[in-house]
C-alpha cells in the first residue's frame, strides 16, 4: 500500500490534522495548464448525439454500441465488489431478479430508455437500473459558478466519482473511477437536428450530473451527505412510496424541459427528490447563479451570486455553506483561495481550468472536469488524472 492512501488512513484513525495540509497531497494554485496538458490531463471527451425525436427504447443504440465493452467491464467490477462484501450472492441476486421490477416504476422515458439500453448492450435489465441508481449515494464533486467583469457567466465543475467503491493497492486508484473515465462522453440531445441541451455523461446513464441549456442555462448537481440521505428515497422507492424524484432525472428533466433560469430555478427548489442535493444553476444574466442545498423534502437555502456583495462567483463542493467542510475533505478552502487569487478580472477558461487542476481539487476520483459558457452555448469536457502523490479524495 502507497503512502498517500496510508497517510489518509492514519489522519482519519487520530483525526490530528486535515490531510490537505500535509504536503504532498495540496500545491499551490496551478498555472498554466489550460490548454490541457501534462501528466492530469488524459484526452478530450468524446462527442454523439442523442436524438429525442425517437422512441425512448432507440435513442441510446449508437452510443451503446460503441462503448459496449466499457460498459460490461464496469457492471462485472461492480457485482465483484458486491460478492466480494456479501459472498453469498445475495446482492447480485437482488441485482438480477429484483430490480428489474423497478423499471416499469421508473418516469417516462428513463425506464423505456434503461431498457433500450439493456437490449443495445445485451445486459440484463437489472445491472442497467443499477448503474443508473448508483450516482444517488456515491459522488463527490466541486462546482463553480462566476461572472466576468463583462457580466458574462462561466460555469465548471470537476466530477468525483467512486470513493470506496474498491482501492486497488498496486496502481493506488479507486478501481471504480478507472473504468468510469474511459465512459465519459459529451451529448448532443437534439429535436428536429436542432440542439436542446448538451450534457458530459457516463454512458448508459440516463440521468444528467452536468449540463447546458445554450444561451438560458447551465447546470451541475453535488451530492449532499445527510442522515436523510438517498439510501432512505431508494427504499421508499422499492416498497411503492414513490412521491419522490430520482436527483438525476430531475436534472435531465430541468435541462430537457425548463424555459429560463427562473423556470429551472423553481422547478429545483421545490420538487420532492428521493436524496439531498445540491442543485449549482447558471443563468444567462448578470447575477444569475446560485446554490440550491436541498433536503428530500424542502428547499433549505439558496447562495445567490451578488456581485454588489462582492460575490462575484459561487462555489460547491459537498457540504453545507454555512458549515465547516469534513476536516479530511476540504476542497473548499483550496477552491476559493485560487478562485480570490484569480480574481474575478482574470476569469476565464484558463484559469477556472487551473483552480480545477489543483491538488486536492483535482484528486484520485477526478473524473472528467467540464466548463461551460451559457453566451456562447459552449461545453468543453476533459478526462482527468491525477499522478501520485495525489490524494485519494
Amino acid at each position: 500500500m502507497k503512502l498517500p492512501f496510508l497517510c489518509a488512513l492514519v489522519l482519519l484513525a487520530f483525526g490530528c490534522a486535515s490531510a490537505q495540509d500535509v504536503p504532498p497531497f495540496t500545491e499551490d494554485c496551478r498555472t498554466g495548464t489550460y490548454p490541457p496538458n501534462g501528466p492530469t490531463f488524459l484526452g478530450k471527451v468524446p462527442w454523439y448525439t442523442v436524438n429525442l425525436d425517437l422512441p425512448p427504447q432507440e435513442r441510446w443504440s449508437q452510443l451503446i454500441y460503441s462503448k459496449k465493452k466499457e460498459l460490461l467491464n464496469l457492471i462485472q467490477a461492480i457485482k465483484d465488489l458486491a460478492n466480494a462484501f456479501v459472498p453469498s450472492g445475495k446482492i447480485v441476486k437482488l441485482v438480477d431478479e429484483d430490480l428489474p421490477l423497478l423499471v416499469g416504476s421508473l418516469p417516462y422515458p428513463f425506464g423505456e430508455e434503461i431498457k433500450g439500453i439493456a437490449h443495445a448492450s445485451g445486459m440484463a435489465l437489472g445491472e442497467v437500473m443499477l448503474f443508473n441508481i448508483f450516482y444517488e449515494v456515491f459522488t463527490v464533486c466541486t462546482s463553480i459558478v462566476a461572472e466576468d467583469k463583462t457580466g458574462k457567466l462561466l460555469h465548471a465543475r470537476n466530477l468525483d466519482f467512486g470513493l470506496f467503491l474498491g482501492w486497488d493497492i498496486k496502481n493506488n486508484s479507486w478501481t471504480i473511477t478507472e473504468l468510469l473515465r474511459p465512459m465519459v462522453v459529451n451529448v448532443d440531445f437534439q429535436r428536429n437536428n436542432k440542439s436542446v441541451f448538451l450534457s458530459t455523461n457516463f454512458a448508459g446513464y440516463v440521468g444528467m450530473l452536468t449540463g447546458i441549456r445554450p444561451e438560458t442555462f447551465t447546470l451541475t448537481m453535488n451530492e449532499r451527505y445527510s442522515l436523510d440521505g438517498g439510501y432512505i428515497g431508494i427504499l421508499e422507492w422499492i416498497i411503492g412510496k414513490r412521491d419522490g424524484m430520482w436527483m438525476s432525472f430531475l436534472t435531465r428533466s430541468v435541462l430537457e424541459n425548463a424555459t429560463s433560469y427562473e423556470d429551472a430555478k423553481n422547478q429545483l427548489m421545490k420538487t420532492k427528490l428521493l436524496a439531498p442535493a445540491y442543485f449549482i444553476l447558471g443563468g444567462n444574466q448578470s447575477g444569475e447563479a446560485c446554490v440550491i442545498t436541498r433536503a428530500r423534502v424542502s428547499c433549505l437555502d439558496v447562495l445567490q451570486l451578488d456581485i454588489k456583495q462582492g460575490r462575484w462567483y459561487v462555489l460547491e463542493t459537498n457540504y453545507d455553506h454555512w458549515k465547516a467542510p469534513f476536516v479530511l475533505d476540504d476542497r473548499r478552502t483550496p477552491a476559493m483561495k485560487c478562485m480570490n487569487r484569480t480574481t474575478q478580472e482574470n476569469i476565464s477558461f484558463k484559469t477556472v481550468y487551473d483552480v480545477l487542476s489543483t491538488k486536492p481539487v483535482l484528486n484520485k476520483l477526478t473524473t472528467y472536469t467540464t466548463m461551460m459558457s451559457v453566451s456562447e452555448g459552449k461545453l468543453e469536457a476533459y478526462l482527468r488524472d491525477c499522478p501520485d502523490p495525489c490524494m485519494p479524495w
